[in-house]
């Protein structure tokens, strides 16, 4: 541990202090507002640490940028209804009924505290096991793969709502608008429709800005005329009493240790991580009938996952050189142009930058709650502001997230192309959340699906032969049953 101590001796100095503020605040205000996200961030900033001689400061500006951009997503999640990173989709279903039913204040701070304690404990995990836990997930192969996302596939039935039959629609169209683009297995274009830009498909930013922003923004078009309400801001429900803590400590542990289970598996992400703990927060909990509608333990389930998956994901990237989510390879792209060997060999040529990274998880997600709930207080006021002043604003953030990505107005048609198709999902009430966990998941599946198939000869037995996979595959069967069993015992619920 002498190393980790020196790591937090040299992030203590005055200029990495200073870049660790800097990243946590840029990354909170950048991921709250809709259409700009973390990767976006720290993509435009990696060219701007080249000049810096230490490696290590160049990973304290870009990991707070990580750890502060999550979190800020949570901000217009809960008061506008507009995910400002993928990674908050599941907080805008409870956190936004509860912040409009007058107590913004205690759903961003619900919110908060559990950014701030999944955080926290991904954090231990990043720290006591990153060589063991990366290790073990090397040996998941395909078919694993394949089960774990058929598993979250059927998270659709506990998302769905009130209407487990909507809720599949919703879920089959997502995998639907997943399907063009080049063929995983023969590399040829699949329903593209000879449009050369369908070729890499539907990118996420740009459909993810169109369901939840644009179709929110469409429907503030259409009652510009009517006054907003303002909303009394009670400082008394953003810190969390004893009560609290005790009465969602289980929630918050649970989340947190779904969400670095999940960050550490290449590849699925936050958004995914948040899907799964809410879905077993909503499973267990006593009232399942308030999720969807400003459930506390929904907005905790959410925001511990998705934060969580911040150090879960970088266990791979430090020990094993593996990126576990979009922005884990820029990460991982900023190391290799830094001079570093990312992987095991990091630990021996390099151990003051891995623990610089370790160092500055754990003092970014103290400045990132900080920085938040001195801020709220003004950040609430999004609330009262005037739709005509607002929307447009919106609208331009939107435009220039989606455009940005790819330097492409074809993403900008996209984004407005997904924006009708969730206001007319949403007026038909047909939840979206399904929709965007089909979209992101299909292709996941499929990948592996074929990877499995090519190193089996085309056999589906190792399916259910690998024990890991069979383990996967009966907890579907479970998570799609179950639903399916309470409806009938409690058919009024």
């Amino acid at each position: 541990m002498t190393d980790l101590a020196s790591a937090f001796e040299h992030l203590l100095m005055p200029w990495p202090f200073c870049l660790m503020l800097i990243g946590v605040v840029l990354g909170v205000i950048v991921g709250a507002v809709p259409g700009l996200t973390g990767a976006m961030l720290i993509a435009l900033t990696l060219p701007l640490t080249y000049t810096m001689s230490d490696p290590a400061d160049a990973m304290i500006l870009l990991v707070s940028m990580y750890v502060g951009s999550i979190s800020g997503g949570l901000i217009s999640a809960t008061l506008l209804r507009m995910p400002g990173t993928p990674a908050s989709i599941m907080t805008t279903l409870d956190g936004h009924p509860l912040a409009a039913s007058g107590q913004p204040g205690r759903a961003l701070g619900l919110g908060v505290a559990g950014s701030f304690v999944g955080g926290l404990i991904s954090w231990i995990f990043l720290v006591l096991l990153s060589k063991p836990i990366a290790d073990l997930s090397t040996h998941l192969g395909p078919f694993d793969f394949f089960s774990l996302t058929f598993m979250a596939l059927m998270l659709i039935a506990s998302v769905a709502g009130k209407s487990l039959s909507r809720g599949a629609l919703s879920g089959a169209l997502g995998v639907l608008a997943s399907l063009p683009g080049v063929h995983p297995a023969t590399g040829d274009p699949r329903m593209t429709l000879g449009i050369r830009e369908l070729d890499a498909g539907f990118q996420l930013l740009p459909v993810l800005i169109g369901l939840f922003a644009v179709s929110q923004l469409v429907r503030e078009i259409l009652r510009l005329d009517e006054k907003a309400e303002a909303t009394k801001y009670d400082s008394s429900g953003l810190l969390l009493s004893v009560k609290d803590w005790a009465t969602h400590a289980f929630n918050l542990i649970r989340s947190s240790l779904i969400g670095v289970w999940v960050g550490i598996l290449p590849g699925v992400g936050a958004n995914i991580g948040s899907v799964l703990a809410y879905s077993a927060a909503k499973s267990m909990s006593k009232t399942p009938e308030k999720f969807g509608e400003g459930s506390e333990e929904g907005i905790i389930a959410s925001e511990a996952a998705n934060n969580a998956t911040v150090g879960g994901a970088l266990i791979p990237l430090v020990a094993l050189g593996i990126p576990g989510s979009v922005i884990d390879a820029i990460l991982l792209g900023a190391l290799v142009l830094h001079g570093l060997t990312p992987g095991p060999m990091l630990f021996r040529d390099n151990p003051e930058v891995v623990y610089t990274i370790m160092a500055t998880t754990l003092v970014a997600n103290f400045a990132m709650a900080a920085f938040m709930l001195l801020s709220i207080r003004y950040l609430t006021r999004l609330m009262i502001a005037p739709r005509a002043y607002l929307v447009p604003i919106v609208l331009v953030c939107c435009v220039i997230g989606s455009y940005a990505q790819n330097n492409r107005m074809f993403d900008v048609w996209i984004m407005l192309a997904f924006g009708a198709v969730g206001f007319v999902m949403e007026s038909v009430k047909i939840p979206l959340a399904p929709f965007v966990i089909g979209f992101i998941l299909a292709p996941i599946a499929e990948e592996n699906l074929g990877a499995g198939l090519q190193a089996s000869g085309g056999s589906y037995i190792p399916i259910v032969t690998s024990p890991i996979s069979l383990v996967f595959c009966l907890c579907a069967v479970g998570l799609l049953v179950w639903p399916m069993i309470r409806r009938v015992w409690k058919p009024d619920g």
